[in-house]
Formats: C-alpha cells, structure tokens, sequence
C-alpha cells in the first residue's frame, strides 16, 4: 500500500496564451558497462513508463499547478507516476504539442506546454500513487528513442536529455538556460 496520493483535478491547473501547462522529467541513472570490460565505464540509462492509452513508453509529466514551482511538479510527476525521487539537475527546454485527452475549457484545443528536466535519479520507492497502472523500464537512449510514443518527448530526449549530458559528461558547461 503506497502512502502516496497522485493530485487529481484542475482546479489549480496553469494555463499561459490558450496552453495547458505541463511539467515532466527525463529520469536518469548510470550503471556499470559489463560489455566495455572497464569497470569505471558508465553507461546512462532512462526510465520511462507504460501510457495507459495506448503503445509505446513515455516520460514522467502532468499538470503544473498554481501552487507548486515548475521545478517541484516534475519532480512530483516523477514521484506520482515512475516512483522515483532524485534531483533535478537541468532544465532541458519547453516543448509544444496538442494533447487530445485533455482538452476543457480553459484549452479547447488541447495544446500543451511541457517544462522538461533532467532528474538524476537517487531512490526507487518500492510503492508509489500509480504503481497499479504503470510499468518503469530503464532503457538506454537509443533504446528509449525508438520505444517512445510521442515525437515530442523522442525530440526532448535527443535534442535536450543527450545534448546537454553529452556536453555535460565532458566536462563542459551546462547547455539550456534555468528557469
């Protein structure tokens, strides 16, 4: 039993120029490459989870609310959905697209605005609000592009997540400005 409780309602929904406004996370972690032969070789992997509408995986995301930071509801969103906590280590960018199941009044046209970060993952719960219904897969990220459902999450990954982690891991500056 998760003691938990997954927010529910849009009573507190953000709204901004006809947009719904989302927060969501990529979640990462690094594990040892067993293949390389080198121990101190690490290779970055992805969470994501199961949709309940349909094929393919996604990232942790849902409705940023008035009385939370964009920062705070991705993290929630991780914590509701994948049951992963962690911190948030780069905004990755704002990302467009048209959701056609959550249309209402306030966004008619169901168009959405997705804050994505990247979340270094530090615990996995062993329960969490929608563990009933979701399914966490770690995945590398080429295996993540190609199972993702959504264009815009495959473009939050490899022009954001890899982007910035590839500079980052190198030592260079962090790419993607704070919010």
């Amino acid at each position: 039993m998760c003691d938990l409780v997954a927010r529910t309602g849009r009573h507190q929904q953000r709204y901004e120029d006809g947009r719904r406004l989302v927060a969501g996370c990529i979640p990462f972690r690094y594990r040892a490459d067993e293949t390389s032969g080198d121990e101190q070789k690490k290779v970055v992997e992805v969470l994501m989870i199961n949709s309940q509408s349909g094929p393919g995986l996604l990232f942790p995301k849902g409705g940023w609310e008035n009385d939370e930071t964009v920062e705070q509801a991705a993290a929630r969103e991780a914590i509701e959905e994948a049951g992963v906590r962690g911190d948030i280590v780069q905004f990755l960018g704002f990302y467009d697209f048209k959701s056609k199941t959550h249309q209402d009044a306030c966004c008619p046209e169901g168009m959405c605005r997705a804050a994505v970060f990247a979340l270094h993952v530090k615990e996995e719960l062993a329960s969490w609000p929608e563990q009933s219904t979701r399914r966490r897969t770690w995945l590398t990220v080429p295996e993540a592009t190609s199972q993702c459902r959504y264009q815009w999450m495959q473009e939050a990954l490899l022009t954001g997540f890899s982007e910035w982690h590839d500079n980052w891991s190198k030592g260079g500056s962090a790419a993607g400005d704070p919010i």
